[in-house]
């Protein structure tokens, strides 16, 4: 006869003469001592040798719950595995378990560093908005409705790191549950937009002529290093992304050929064309960067101060503020706040100003031509580039002239 809740409840706690076994059903039973304690167990098999496991105490445990956890240890028994010896493990990986900061180490050093280009910028927003608030919490712990609190907060007032933070700690999580670190990715359905809240602003910032001459006197009488003032001019007249100049060899520009070469995992879309960038240095452009090759040793362009390496993400990203506050200071004047990317956007525009062909300008700046010419046009139009730069560059000089 199975086990019944009035039965443990008129037994729990009753003496006896002698320890007592009364079966309920599938191979799970009570035991109860001579003092009336109550212990749920499943007897089995395993290995050709008979095992027996408590499963918990009446009524810590409740009938329910025992019968339960008791199909899913026989379930472990159909995958082949000891269900004692499971639980063990459970309790250890309970007993120690692997906080948020240790499993984005481990990620962190096995899938980020090796597959993302700006992995750098992962680690500073983790150190900064994870590692000290919930990152000394259990991974396995935090729920859905925990993870959700925490980006809530972030997406009210930061709405660009919140969607940042959820696409990589959903990957690192995913990472993770796949190698059993985790239980389950609990953000897997969590989407930005319908669950934070966040949407997309598409920016069009871009820098007018009066802005432009504005840009060019600040370069021309702040403080800013020389190194700094050219890697700024440089965006502005290639339009390219700034990684690409922060991370430049001096290797990489042939001044015999006149022509930049960002090898293909120097920029975003060689790791899909394994191809590389090919810009032509035009007279004004070789000035700037052989000048800049006399400012700084070693073997980047673009050297960190009082080091070797090159240019790290954030000083870049500062560079742009130091001119917005130069204006600010001296112009008396406030300007509408501008990114390095938003130079990238000006170069785009005053290309299509200069000339009709869109499909030459979108590979001035990086970008993947469209249906199949990548394929078969594999023509590098450096003539036509230099031609386009070179008028490009004549205007910049006529704004930078009308400064006095």
């Amino acid at each position: 006869m199975a086990l019944s809740e009035a039965w443990l409840k008129a037994n729990n706690g009753k003496p006896r003469d002698k320890v007592e076994e009364v079966a309920d059903r599938d191979s799970m039973s009570v035991r109860v001592s001579a003092k009336g304690k109550i212990v749920f167990q499943l007897r089995y098999r395993f290995a050709g040798k008979a095992v027996r496991h408590d499963i918990g105490t009446y009524p810590y445990i409740s009938l329910k719950d025992a019968r339960i956890e008791s199909e899913r240890l026989r379930a472990m028994l159909d995958q082949g595995k000891n269900p004692k010896l499971e639980v063990l493990l459970e309790r250890e990986t309970h007993l120690k378990p692997v906080t948020i900061n240790e499993l984005f180490a481990k990620w962190y050093e096995l899938y980020c560093i090796p597959n993302k280009k700006r992995h750098l910028q992962v680690l500073w927003m983790v150190n900064k908005h994870v590692k000290e608030s919930i990152g000394k919490l259990p991974a396995d712990r935090l729920d859905t409705t925990a993870w959700l609190d925490f980006f809530d907060k972030h997406a009210k007032e930061r709405p660009g790191v919140a969607k940042n933070l959820l696409a990589n700690i959903k990957q690192m999580l995913k990472w993770a549950a796949k190698r059993k670190y985790i239980q389950q990715n609990v953000l897997a359905d969590i989407n930005p937009k319908e669950d934070l809240g966040i949407t997309k602003n598409v920016c069009k910032r871009v820098l007018t002529d009066d802005e432009i001459k504005v840009f060019y006197e600040c370069m021309k009488y702040s403080r800013l290093s020389e190194k700094n003032k050219i890697f700024m001019q440089l965006c502005l007249i290639y339009g390219c992304r700034n990684g690409e100049l922060r991370i430049a060899k001096k290797s990489d520009f042939d001044f015999i050929n006149k022509i930049w070469i960002v090898p293909a995992s120097n920029h975003k879309t060689g790791r899909h064309t394994n191809q590389p960038i090919l810009r032509p240095i035009v007279p004004a452009t070789e000035l700037l960067i052989k000048e800049l090759f006399e400012l700084n040793k070693g073997e980047y362009a673009f050297a960190s101060v009082n080091s070797m390496n090159n240019m790290t993400e954030s000083s870049s990203a500062a560079l742009a503020s130091s001119v917005i506050k130069w204006v600010e200071r001296f112009k008396k004047t406030k300007m509408e706040h501008w990114s390095l990317h938003d130079l990238r956007r000006t170069a785009r525009t005053n290309f299509s100003k200069i000339s009709k062909d869109r499909d030459l300008h979108e590979l001035m700046i990086g970008h993947v031509l469209p249906n199949d010419q990548a394929t078969y046009d594999l023509y590098e139009y450096l003539k036509e580039q230099a031609e386009i730069y070179n008028k490009w560059i004549e205007k910049l000089e006529t704004l930078k002239g009308l400064n006095g």
